[in-house]
């Protein structure tokens, strides 16, 4: 008697599956709605389930816990912040300090749009880290460390073609940005303005050196 083996099919994974990704998609989005506006300890899971038409007693089959499901909501958050830093600051097309001021931009059309609702992730929950799993103080250092290094990268280009001083500190001046940006993005949703960004911007690219 032969026996034959039935290899698997290649293509889309079987309804169940794919119904399943999307749904967790579907949960993280939601998520980060929630999460940018009202913070984490605030943000109750009901909410985020009802918007999405998941029953209570179903999320844990998705996430282990309200930790894990903010890990993967601040992870998609990181993946998408660091995709719009790239888009910006690693525009050829424009100087340096034009591709900074594009970021900038780019994130006052950002709050405007969402009538300042919703701010920065990671600064909310920078502000939260004392309520939040310990897990989270290293996720978020390391992100930060990410978007340091874009703007320091960005600002070594503007030293190369003569907008910055030769013996600026580049990662010091990175750092001071993001340190202060995070205040600004906050004040501006607290003013619902984006007098805060424009003023932070000009206030920080006047202190550069040249």
């Amino acid at each position: 008697m032969t026996t034959t083996t039935t290899k698997p099919r290649r293509g889309r994974p079987p309804k169940a599956a794919t119904d399943s990704r999307d749904i967790r998609a579907l949960l993280i989005r939601s998520g980060l709605e929630h999460l940018t506006e009202i913070g984490f300890v605030a943000s109750g899971i009901d909410k985020v389930l009802k918007k999405v038409g998941v029953p209570k007693g179903s999320f844990y089959f998705y996430f282990a816990s309200k930790e894990a499901f903010g890990h993967a909501v601040l992870d998609s958050y990181a993946n998408y912040f660091a995709n719009k830093l790239a888009r910006c600051l690693l525009d050829n097309t424009c100087s340096p300090l034009a591709r900074l001021a594009n970021f900038v931009d780019d994130a006052k059309r950002g709050m405007e749009k969402h009538n300042f609702r919703r701010g920065c992730l990671v600064g909310n929950l920078e502000q939260e880290v004392g309520s939040l799993p310990e897990s989270f103080r290293s996720r978020l250092i390391e992100i930060y460390a990410t978007w340091q290094e874009a703007v320091a990268n960005c600002l070594v280009e503007a030293q190369s073609c003569g907008e910055l001083a030769k013996d600026a500190n580049c990662q010091h001046l990175a750092e001071f940005f993001w340190l202060g940006w995070e205040g600004a993005v906050s004040r501006a949703k607290l003013e619902a303005n984006v007098r805060p960004l424009e003023q932070y911007f000009k206030q920080f690219v006047q202190g550069l050196p040249n």
